[in-house]
């Protein structure tokens, strides 16, 4: 099988399963107990705390893991949301490309009374600092504009937005998932206030993320239990993915630059073979994009049908969101971009990761042209 949909999760790396074996196996105490297997348990989570921190320029104390992006993003909008809202701040600003663990978060607070101010972005899928700028309003309580999208690739100016939000006196939230071990990352120097994690997108374990939340900003809890992250976050932690997470950051940075390098490469041999079809078109803007992402739409050609010959050639991809992949509509981040609705039904989106290959790229072009002109003989045929 060729893997090339990595924006929807990463294998395990190796050196990760290493670090976590020794808290599934022996050292499987509960990190809340005083004896020595609890002990050795909450080291292991505080050294992890701290690598995070050290990776995207935070204080450890402002390090909070989660069981993923999904509660990452929903502890971060409606917690902070619901904290302001003290203050008569009912206003919130996001925009129509998110992934749906923000979109849906946001909709749960308008069913609260709360406003919000959806941002559209370009054809090239970017949201303007200036859109931002002009939707702030005295009671905006939360801004959340994600740092790269997950179905297009495109990167957005969060330095500048978060700059803006500083200035405003609004907490500043980007969904990070698809960013972290491939992108920069300062949360001071970005004008971050609060971002989210998740393991399993960076080569990590499934089941674990992070929320870097800025000291003074106090979201409310989504959770009610025991004291544990600092008494913000209840649930017994699970110290072999949080160790996973941390390690697999570790990694991740630290071959970030030449692996984006290699990644690219690839991408663009993909991308000028899968151009090269009749009735071919690319979704979203060339530049800045994540290294591994391609998005294409294929005239005539309905995007469930490819994948499934896809994999018949064993090839894995996918037409969006991995979380949306049970949902028969087109990707709601290419209807925001304009993309025609049967266009967007007909999309293929190849994310590349680090073990793919030229050869790789090279049976992707071939098999996708093979699927797409089969597919369109099928539906010729049947007219």
């Amino acid at each position: 099988m060729i893997y090339a949909d990595h924006a929807a999760t990463t294998p395990l790396a190796p050196e990760v399963l290493e670090a976590m074996l020794p808290y599934l196996r022996e050292q499987y105490g509960n990190a809340s107990s005083l004896y020595r297997l609890g002990r050795q348990a909450r080291q292991a989570i505080e050294d992890a705390r701290q690598t995070v921190a050290s990776l995207v320029g935070a204080d450890p104390r402002e390090i909070y893991f989660t069981s993923g992006g999904t509660e990452a993003d929903n502890w971060a909008v409606k917690g902070v949301a619901r904290w302001r809202a003290a203050a008569g701040k009912r206003h919130i600003i996001s925009t129509s490309i998110e992934h749906h663990a923000v979109l849906l978060s946001t909709k749960a607070l308008q069913e609260e009374a709360f406003e919000l101010s959806c941002l559209a972005p370009d054809a090239g899928g970017f949201i303007s600092p200036e859109a931002v700028l002009t939707a702030l309003r005295s009671d905006t309580a939360v801004v959340s504009v994600m740092y790269a999208n997950n179905e297009i690739g495109s990167i957005q100016p969060i330095d500048k937005i978060g700059a803006i939000c500083r200035e405003a006196d609004v907490p500043f939230h980007t969904d990070a998932v698809q960013a972290a071990g491939i992108l920069p990352i300062d949360v001071k120097a970005q004008n971050i206030d609060l971002m989210s994690l998740s393991a399993h997108k960076f080569y990590g374990p499934k089941g674990v993320g992070a929320l870097y939340c800025r000291r003074g900003i106090l979201p409310q809890k989504l959770l009610d239990g025991g004291a544990q992250e600092n008494g913000r976050r209840a649930g017994t932690e699970n110290p072999a993915l949080i160790v996973g997470l941390a390690k697999a950051l570790e990694l991740a940075c630290s071959h970030a630059s030449e692996r984006a390098k290699r990644i690219a490469a690839l991408r663009d041999l993909v991308q000028e073979g899968l151009l090269a079809i009749e009735g071919s078109q690319l979704n979203g803007g060339m530049d800045p994009r994540l290294p591994g992402i391609v998005n294409v739409s294929f005239s005539g050609v309905d995007g469930q049908s490819l994948l499934f010959q896809l994999d018949l050639d064993g090839i894995a991809a996918s037409s969006g969101a991995a979380c949306a992949s049970g949902s028969v509509e087109p990707s709601h981040v290419l209807l925001a971009l304009g993309v025609p609705y049967a266009k967007a039904h007909g999309s293929l989106r190849i994310s590349l990761g680090a073990e793919n290959t030229v050869q790789d790229a090279e049976t992707i072009v071939r098999a996708v042209t093979e699927a797409v002109a089969l597919l369109r003989k099928r539906q010729s045929a049947s007219l």
